[in-house]
């Protein structure tokens, strides 16, 4: 498409300039996501309660999102975008309000408020079209490929996390206060990466980038020795590879597979323990070590709590103070954290790992159901899009099913905490925008159509409203794609 006049009948050309004030919104949502590489201090195991960088940008993407919607440039919700994303906070507002301690709780509600409330509404009424959502997920990419190098680097240099004696394990800028950290934003970025590599309706360029860098993901993926991040990818990646074709999914596994056979049957990265560790997701009841026998007590625990108060559960940041109590013998300590940079800390168990069963035991049968049935609804409502085609921006559609599906997966053995929080907040976001489109169907097109002010002039066989209206409110419109044969050439 090319570009016609300006009000005062200058040239109007693509520049830097332009696309900034253009897509200047999208700045805090790309801030949120690549501020993760930034290095937490060595020592700094316990990240609960702290205000990071990424918190702060997502803090400045909502009051965006707030200044937007007050000038009219916000996209369009559907009545049911409304109730998916504004019933859970009614959900935490209960948990709040019964709590033993509401005033212990408050904390617990503003993070809640923030990751499932807050942040994703804010991408999904800012993220106007496909460019930007492609724009999104490309951060997650440069994410994971910087995060995963470090790691890399930390396996091979022996400088990583303790694991099993050795400080190899890799971790990233995380440090092993967060072990899982690197793992989840590597296995990010290779879901968007396959997603995009399988992707029919993206440049063949962009496809083999992409697909260049989901093979290179696997390598700090595999280091990570994170048995949950290797499920959640491997369930995820398959979904999407059946999305997007029997075919194509056969060549990516082939190619999986080779990469993983020459990794690690060819050069022996880390082969003695990958197999160990793949081994034990097997024995996670014939002979469980004793992270899974903390877990299955973890477990036990948020059960009971939920029983004694099912409505309502014990309250937001009220598993810790009644873990004790709920708790049988086996439950240890701690869990041992060294390497990286930081000497030898005990962390204690404040979760039970499992975010369904923190939000029952915490927020009871009324959170849970606002929360997790928001979540089905946005999986189902997106499948079904997808499953229709995508209207030409299926790309997206596989990210994001690829994403959410990953994070769903993942909640089963691990739940929020961490620097790398925030970003669930961001892929509920994107689930949301795929899942729910705008009633006006301007998130349908390829290249979106454009921020508010910005619009383009109608095609030949569009009505005489719409874009054109706009174009002349504003004084800016774009001059129509050629067609062959509308103009007799």
């Amino acid at each position: 498409m090319s570009l016609a006049v300006t009000p005062f009948g200058a040239a109007a050309r693509p520049d830097t300039a332009g696309l900034l004030r253009r897509h200047w919104p999208l700045l805090p949502l790309a801030a949120t996501v690549l501020l993760l590489l930034a290095p937490i201090a060595a020592g700094d195991a316990s990240t609960s309660g702290k205000v990071g960088p990424a918190d702060a940008a997502s803090l400045v993407l909502v009051l965006v999102c707030a200044v937007q919607a007050l000038r009219g440039r916000v996209r369009e919700l559907s009545p049911l975008g409304v109730a998916v994303l504004g019933v859970p906070a009614v959900g935490l507002a209960v948990a709040t309000a019964t709590a033993g301690d509401p005033y212990a709780a408050l904390p617990g509600f503003v993070r809640y408020l923030q990751v499932f409330v807050l942040v994703p509404a804010a991408i999904v009424l800012l993220v106007r079209d496909a460019g930007e959502f492609r724009l999104a997920a490309g951060c997650f990419v440069v994410l994971a490929l910087v995060q995963g190098a470090v790691g890399v680097v930390q396996f091979a240099t022996h400088t990583g996390a303790s694991y099993q004696g050795e400080d190899i394990r890799a971790v990233g800028t995380f440090g092993p206060g967060d072990v899982m950290g690197m793992a989840t934003v590597v296995a990010y970025g290779l879901v968007v990466a396959t997603a995009a590599a399988l992707a029919p309706g993206l440049p063949g360029r962009v496809r083999r980038m992409a697909g260049g860098a989901a093979l290179v993901l696997v390598v700090p993926l595999v280091l990570s020795f994170s048995r949950g991040a290797w499920i959640a990818t491997v369930g995820a990646a398959l979904l999407v590879m059946l999305l997007a074709g029997i075919r194509r999914a056969l060549r990516v596994l082939l190619a999986l597979a080779a990469a993983a056979v020459v990794l690690v049957g060819g050069f022996g990265v880390g082969s003695e323990m990958v197999a160990e560790r793949l081994t034990s997701i097997t024995q996670v009841s014939s002979a469980p070590d004793q992270s899974v026998t903390d877990r299955y007590t973890m477990w036990a625990a948020a059960e009971s709590m939920w029983r004694e108060r099912p409505a309502v559960g014990v309250g937001l940041k009220g598993f810790p103070a009644n873990r004790d109590g709920h708790s049988s013998l086996g439950l240890s300590s701690g869990s041992d954290t060294a390497g990286a940079g930081q000497a030898f800390i005990r962390q204690p168990l404040l979760s039970p790992h499992n975010m369904y069963l923190l939000v029952l035991s915490e927020q009871g049968l009324i959170g849970l159901t606002a929360l997790a049935g928001g979540w089905a609804a946005l999986l189902v409502a997106g499948l079904r899009r997808c499953a229709g085609g995508g209207g030409g921006i299926r790309d997206c559609g596989l990210i994001a099913i690829g994403l959410f599906v990953w994070q769903l997966t993942d909640f089963l053995y691990a739940d929020i905490g961490g620097p790398s929080t925030v970003l669930t907040g961001v892929i509920i976001g994107l689930a949301a925008w795929w899942a729910l489109p705008s009633p006006s169907g301007g998130d349908t097109f390829p290249d979106g159509p454009g921020r508010a002010g910005v619009r383009t002039a109608p095609g030949p066989g569009r009505g005489p409203g719409g874009a054109a209206a706009a174009g002349r409110r504003t004084g800016l419109v774009a001059a129509p794609r050629a067609v062959p044969g509308a103009d007799g050439r």
